[in-house]
């Protein structure tokens, strides 16, 4: 029987005993419909992870006792950074969520020239807490102990005068340069990915200007959902753990 993952942000420790959170509580008892004296692994996002056992369960609290702890195996040497038009619907959350499962070290959200999605003040906190939550969840699921960065969203101007890595990308279909064209500074690698419609001519111009270099993922055009989960996917074949 496989052995449910459970993200808590506290500090945890080996013999010690760790009152869970609501959240988890609730989908333990309520989803999973764990009783005590069953096993589950907790993580932090440190790295490690904690085999526990369940001493009481409950809808708003479940307490359970570390047995053991270790050090994970589920990242990848290759640090990746995602900078990606904000999408409308559940686009960005798919994208979070396939994202993290093909290891993503870090993702920044971007207002970009052809982004449709208006946020700001509360709605772009709310949202913000709920893609953090998108990423949690897909860490629980695929095995990750250590959970990607999830920047505060910027407007892309902001992100292209900052961005630093060994291999920077931008992916737009009207280029000729694929992966197989460029080589690997660092262990490094930044993918910028505009929304639904692509990045303008100024955009992909501007991120030239600051030694970006040309993708493109063959004839075809990939939707911005697509886009990221081919390309990160090419970039563990050939440079991760794939």
């Amino acid at each position: 029987m496989r052995v449910p993952r459970i993200y808590t942000p506290q500090d945890l420790q080996n013999a010690a005993e760790v009152e869970l959170e609501e959240g988890p509580s609730h989908h333990i008892s309520r989803v999973l419909r764990m009783s005590a004296g069953r096993e589950l692994v907790l993580f932090n996002g440190t790295g490690n992870e904690y085999l526990a056992i369940i001493n009481e369960t409950g809808k708003k609290v479940t307490r359970v006792k570390i047995t053991k702890s270790y050090s994970a195996q589920g990242e990848s040497p290759l640090h990746t950074h995602l900078a990606i038009g904000i999408s409308r619907g559940e686009r960005m959350d798919w994208v979070l969520q396939k994202a993290t499962e093909l290891g993503v070290s870090e993702i920044s959200p971007l207002f970009t020239s052809r982004t449709e999605v208006k946020l700001s003040g509360p709605r772009l906190e709310k949202k913000h807490k709920h893609w953090q939550q998108i990423i949690i969840s897909a860490c629980e699921q695929c095995g990750r102990s250590r959970l990607p960065a999830l920047n505060p969203v910027q407007k892309i101007d902001d992100f292209l005068s900052q961005a630093v890595a060994g291999l920077k990308l931008v992916m737009h279909h009207r280029d000729s340069a694929g992966l197989g064209d460029y080589k690997l500074a660092d262990n490094s690698a930044m993918l910028l990915i505009g929304p639904e419609g692509g990045l303008s001519e100024q955009e992909i111009e501007r991120a030239r200007q600051q030694e970006f270099k040309g993708l493109t993922m063959g004839p075809r055009v990939l939707r911005t959902e697509t886009a990221p989960i081919v390309a990160l996917s090419l970039l563990q074949q050939r440079w991760g753990d794939f």
